[in-house]
């Protein structure tokens, strides 16, 4: 983590300098892999990097609930939390249903609220159904964050975002637009219809194709393939076959574009499909190295998580309230600012990166 995190610092600079245009695998690696604990499913992992922090005070408990199990990219973010909940010298809750439902996760919120936590972070299945529960925890004195895919500000104290919203997608229609040569038909393959993060992406991607530039290119189906591997892979096979002069696919989240770049590739359509969106370097290498993907997009989701991490000892300490202006440390990630987000507020992480064959082969051994 540490070293990921130091490459990361210096991801910002270049971040700085270049005009950059937040999810997930359904593979068996196990960063959430600890044993059922027999509630609600999923897995369950707890850690404690002391008997207290350094002032002598006891551990406190923070907890964090994904998505849903078997997701690299949530596996890296919940790393990324536990890294930052040890580094404060506190007790990291980790957690994750087996599917990616609400119902799922109000269980475990409902868990949490017995365990008497100090804090929940949650990336939503869905940004209302959660709503009561979360309430419930907040009543309780639990102090409620979400990250990558937000609740509802009503839900929540603040919400950790990986990237500007409009930035990611706008980025990803002009990739995809200089790919097919501003011409043709696209699709998207997204996550879940619920995903807040999601939803964000796709609204401002249909905003820039509004824009004369692109009077040629065609959204022609938002496909869902629910940040499941299997699906994901069908839901491309359909928008081939339902498609035949499909040119380009923009899919918004690392299980969609790995399943899709797969799909190409079996199929032979290099340079025939064109393929972007936001990927795991790791996972997208392959594709990047052979050309199915000329280029894709992403964050380091260990820093999300490690962010979230931050956040959360921030608001149980009373050092943020969540309000637009209040400002913290977040550790190697430095200093951060609570900004207006809507009805509630955010806290940015920073820019997406572009990834393509001139700096594939480097990351893919970060992450």
């Amino acid at each position: 983590m540490k070293r990921n995190r130091f490459l990361l610092t210096c991801l910002t600079a270049v971040l700085s300098l270049s005009l950059l245009s937040a999810c997930g695998g359904n593979g068996n690696q196990g960063g959430s892999s600890a044993p059922d604990n027999g509630g609600s499913g999923g897995s369950t992992a707890g850690s404690n990097a002391g008997s207290g922090t350094a002032g002598g005070e006891a551990a406190k408990k923070y907890a964090i609930i994904f998505k849903n199990t078997g997701n690299p990219y949530g596996e890296k973010m919940m790393e990324g939390f536990k890294a930052a909940v040890e580094e404060l010298g506190h007790e990291a809750i980790i957690k994750a249903p087996d599917q990616p439902t609400a119902e799922a996760q109000i269980q475990m919120i409902e868990e949490l609220i017995s365990q008497k936590v100090d804090s929940i972070a949650i990336a939503a299945n869905d940004p209302d159904a959660l709503q009561p529960a979360l309430v419930k925890a907040k009543n309780a004195g639990i102090e409620v964050l979400s990250l990558d895919s937000a609740v509802n500000a009503a839900s929540r104290m603040v919400h950790v975002n990986q990237a500007d919203p409009e930035r990611i997608g706008r980025t990803l229609i002009q990739g995809v637009s200089e790919m097919i040569g501003g011409e043709g038909e696209i699709a998207i393959l997204s996550a879940t219809s619920q995903a807040t993060n999601q939803n964000a992406w796709i609204e401002w991607m249909k905003k820039e194709l509004e824009k004369p530039e692109y009077s040629k290119v065609k959204l022609v189906k938002v496909a869902y393939g629910d940040d499941l591997r299997d699906k994901s892979v069908s839901e491309t096979e359909a928008l081939l076959k339902s498609y035949p002069n499909l040119k380009g696919i923009i899919a918004p989240t690392t299980v969609g574009i790995a399943a899709a770049g797969k799909v190409l590739t079996d199929k032979g359509l290099k340079g025939k499909v064109h393929l972007t969106g936001l990927g795991l370097p790791s996972e997208m290498a392959e594709y990047i190295e052979s050309g199915v993907s000329e280029w894709m997009y992403l964050w380091n989701p260990s820093d999300v998580g490690y962010l979230a991490g931050y956040t959360a000892d921030a608001l149980v300490n009373g050092t943020i309230a969540g309000a637009a202006g209040d400002t913290f440390k977040a550790g190697t990630l430095g200093d951060k600012e609570v900004i207006a987000d809507g009805d509630g507020t955010q806290i940015m992480l920073g820019d997406p990166f572009k990834f393509d064959s001139s700096n594939i082969a480097e990351w893919k051994e970060v992450y």
